[in-house]
């Protein structure tokens, strides 16, 4: 990228998945931002999530704090205060199994905070569009090549439980929050990563604690107790299953393009979560204890 915001230097940031650029910028006033410049084709987007940001910090959110934005010559960007800790998937799972569950708790109360804003009012219903989605899930499995046995439990799953969606709420969502998405700073967690932000079901949000029960099982029960002080809604493990089924079907058809590992990596981790759910024969999974 060439430098034409004025930054002493810009050293190149790879993780993630977005395809923006990403760098953390040396300002001329000694200190570190965090810089995130999206293509122009995005520009509205990026515009609409760093205004959702600058409400989140605003309602105490641990994040980065939005700082400023606008139209570069390589597209819109947004620069944000830098973070100064550790990735919460590489520092929670040493823990103690306490110290995880407390940060799971943590992180749960902030999901909470961050759904308390409201979705758009012109947002479609929840019903038919999730229904939609689970349609094109399917028909994509369906006609992929490769196949995890036994995964059609997932598909029986949604035909039966489709009826769960009827009147869910919807509100802001991160879209994409699980331990991956997380810091550690000063022994708390840091939120970042909203560019996938989206409205819909509080309750879907939890789709990715697959990557937390993975990594840390505790971490994972903190989170679903955390959010819901420590009394969980028998409702909630019967959508969770849905949402959960939803996106592992999906897993393998998005790997393909991205080669054997990636395949590898679903396909096991579709092992691991039929394991979870005895093939969908319990809606509450067995890495949660309660």
């Amino acid at each position: 990228m060439k430098n034409d915001l004025g930054f002493r230097a810009l050293y190149p940031i790879t993780a993630g998945w977005s395809g923006d650029s990403k760098y953390c910028a040396a300002g001329s006033d000694g200190k570190r931002y965090f810089l995130r410049v999206a293509p122009h084709e995005k520009a509205e987007r990026a515009k609409k999530s760093f205004e959702l940001q600058k409400k989140m910090y605003s309602l105490g959110v641990p994040m980065c704090e939005p700082l400023e934005c606008g139209e570069c010559e390589e597209g819109f960007y947004t620069l944000q205060s830098w973070v100064d800790g550790v990735n919460a998937e590489d520092a929670v799972p040493p823990m103690p199994e306490a110290d995880q569950y407390e940060l799971g708790c943590e992180a749960g109360a902030i999901l909470k905070k961050i759904h308390s804003i409201p979705a758009t009012e012109n947002a479609p219903g929840w019903e038919p569009r999730f229904n939609a989605k689970m349609d094109r899930k399917i028909k994509n499995y369906i006609e992929c090549p490769i196949k995890v046995e036994g995964a059609e439990c997932f598909i029986e799953y949604i035909e039966r439980s489709r009826d769960l969606l009827r009147g869910r709420p919807q509100c802001f969502q991160h879209g994409d929050y699980h331990i991956g998405n997380m810091m550690i700073e000063n022994g708390k967690p840091v939120i970042i990563d909203f560019d996938r932000y989206d409205f819909g079901d509080p309750w879907e949000e939890f789709n990715r604690i697959v990557w937390c029960a993975q990594k840390a099982p505790r971490f994972a029960c903190g989170m679903v107790d955390g959010y819901f002080g420590g009394s969980v809604p028998p409702l909630f493990w019967r959508l969770l299953a849905l949402y959960i089924s939803s996106n592992t079907l999906s897993s393998i058809p998005w790997a393909i393009p991205f080669g054997e590992d990636e395949i590898r990596k679903f396909t096991e981790q579709t092992k691991e979560i039929m394991s979870w759910y005895d093939d969908m024969c319990r809606v509450v999974p067995s890495w949660y204890g309660g």
